[in-house]
């Protein structure tokens, strides 16, 4: 709880960056998002936030929903010293999402290992700078998850 009321008072609103169209995923923190399922809500927001010294910028697609707003797909880049290889990322987010417990599968994103469930994929990009993906089911499905992932990459590399 008191995690989640500091991330909350963390959090800093901003403009999407040059390129950001919602179709178009733009550039997040050196990583170009090259592809966005057709059903991510239009709606496009970025934010910082940190925690325990892991500095997080993210970008939300969300709609407009008859209950207030719902964010389909969100796309983070995690920098921090503590992050060194997957088995320390699976610990830092299993503690920042106050997981008990979570049913994840490996994957390879350009060679290198990831974890995913069916709503949220994360690997490691280098030491200290890690990705995470998630969705939410209805519009979205795993295979627009896996599809965001496998269009993402480092923003100086050839498409």
């Amino acid at each position: 709880m008191i995690g989640t009321l500091l991330m909350a008072s963390l959090l800093v609103m901003s403009a999407p960056t040059a390129g950001s169209a919602s179709r178009d995923g733009g550039t997040l923190d050196g990583f170009a998002v090259t592809h966005i399922p057709a059903t991510a809500g239009e709606s496009v927001s970025d934010f910082e936030s940190e925690w325990e010294d892991v500095a997080f910028t993210t970008r939300v697609w969300e709609r407009e929903i008859p209950e207030g707003h719902q964010a389909d797909l969100r796309v983070a880049v995690l920098r921090g010293d503590g992050l060194t290889d997957l088995p320390s990322l699976r610990e830092f987010l299993t503690e920042y999402d106050e997981r008990e417990t979570w049913d994840l599968q490996e994957f390879s994103k350009d060679g290198t290992p990831g974890l995913a469930t069916k709503t949220e994929a994360f690997w490691l990009d280098s030491p200290g700078v890690a990705l995470t993906v998630r969705i939410t089911e209805n519009p979205l499905t795993g295979d627009d998850l896996m599809d965001v992932v496998r269009g993402i990459r480092p923003a100086s590399s050839p498409a």
